[in-house]
Formats: structure tokens, C-alpha cells, sequence
């Protein structure tokens, strides 16, 4: 007597489920793209910087309540909401370098095979770090400018208002140290691909792959 193979099918999803709900270990999931202990403390610090933007919407909404509802505008909102962006903009980038998030062309990586997908990740992650070194020392030289007067004295550079906070030189110095920090991170992505160790690349939907 033959039986069913629809039947024997929905069967066999209904045990899957069951095995599942019964073992949630048992559930697939997908590889943590996050590389190196350096990443996993850059991905946690970045969600306490994510509430900047935060910050900044509220201290924007206290101006327009000011202005409009009270007509006593202030001189402090403005730069610091640029300043607020600004950082949270410049920590965005070690955050997406840890989580292997940014924006990429996979037309030829997708195509590849595990072996070439490999050389592409070292190629990838030699010239993340020979541009990151090159940038932070742009960076430094930015920051120093900022921080030093012509005599090479400390003096932070201003904004020029009347309310003139330093936040110029500020922007620039978390601009220097999250270039230096993506610096060591492309080098120990380069050197984690050398031991054979490839990036788990995660696709819109949530799934990795390497």
C-alpha cells in the first residue's frame, strides 16, 4: 500500500518543527561575521554611540520648541548637533568594518570559488589597510593643525561663534582615532585571511556566507 509523499512530507516538517522547539540549539543559525576580539569591542561600543543620533534629534526638537514655542532661540544647538552627527558618522566606520557591513560590488565575488574568494579577501583587506594607514596619517596631520597653535603650542581650534566651542578640533580627533582603529583592524583581518580564515559576508536577508 503506497502512501502519501505529501502527507509523508508535511510529516516530516511537523517533527522538524517539534525538534526544533523541543532544542533550540538545534536551530541553524547563521555565522557571526564579526572577525576578532577587537571587532566584537568596536560592534559593542558602537551600539552605545548609535544613541547619538538620538541625542541629536532631541536637542534639535528642544530648539524648535525654544524658537517657536517660547521665541528664545539658542546659540549652542546647531554645532552641537553637527558635532553629534559628525562623530557618530566617523565611529560608523570601524562599526562596519567589524561586522563586515559596508558597502560592496559582489559581482565577481559571488561568481568565485571558495579558493579565489580567499585571494579576494586578502587583496580586499591589503588595500582597506594601506588606505586606512594613508588616511590616518591625513588624519593626524588634520588633528594637529587643530590642536596646535603656529608656535606648536596646545590650542584647540574653534567654531568662530559666540557660543565657540572647540568642537572643530574635537571632530577631527575622533575622525584620527577611528581611522587608526579601522588600521588595525584591516591588519588583523589581512592577517586572519593569510591563515586561511575568510570574512563572513551577510546579505541583505540576514544570511551569511563566506
Amino acid at each position: 500500500m503506497s502512501k502519501d509523499p505529501h502527507r509523508q512530507h508535511g510529516v516530516i516538517e511537523a517533527d522538524e518543527e517539534e525538534l526544533a522547539r523541543s532544542n533550540p540549539d538545534h536551530i541553524d543559525r547563521a555565522p557571526d561575521p564579526v572577525r576578532s576580539f577587537l571587532d566584537r569591542g568596536v560592534v559593542w561600543c558602537a551600539r552605545g554611540a548609535a544613541w547619538l543620533i538620538f541625542a541629536a534629534m532631541a536637542v534639535s526638537v528642544y530648539e524648535v520648541l525654544m524658537r517657536y514655542g517660547f521665541n528664545s532661540p539658542t546659540s549652542w544647538v546647531h554645532e552641537s548637533v553637527v558635532m553629534l552627527v559628525a562623530v557618530s558618522f566617523a565611529l560608523g566606520g570601524p562599526a562596519a568594518l567589524a561586522s563586515n557591513r559596508h558597502i560592496r560590488v559582489r559581482v565577481l565575488y559571488d561568481s568565485a570559488g571558495p579558493r579565489l574568494r580567499l585571494w579576494l579577501d586578502r587583496f580586499n583587506d591589503l588595500v582597506t589597510f594601506g588606505f586606512c594607514l594613508a588616511m590616518s596619517y591625513a588624519a593626524f596631520t588634520m588633528f594637529w593643525d587643530a590642536s596646535h597653535n603656529p608656535l606648536g603650542a596646545w590650542q584647540l581650534e574653534r567654531s568662530g561663534t559666540s557660543w565657540n566651542p572647540p568642537f572643530p578640533a574635537l571632530v577631527k580627533g575622533i575622525i584620527m582615532a577611528s581611522l587608526m582603529i579601522m588600521c588595525v583592524q584591516s591588519l588583523v583581518h589581512f592577517i586572519q585571511s593569510l591563515r586561511g580564515r575568510p570574512a563572513e559576508v551577510r546579505h541583505n536577508d540576514g544570511e551569511a556566507a563566506s
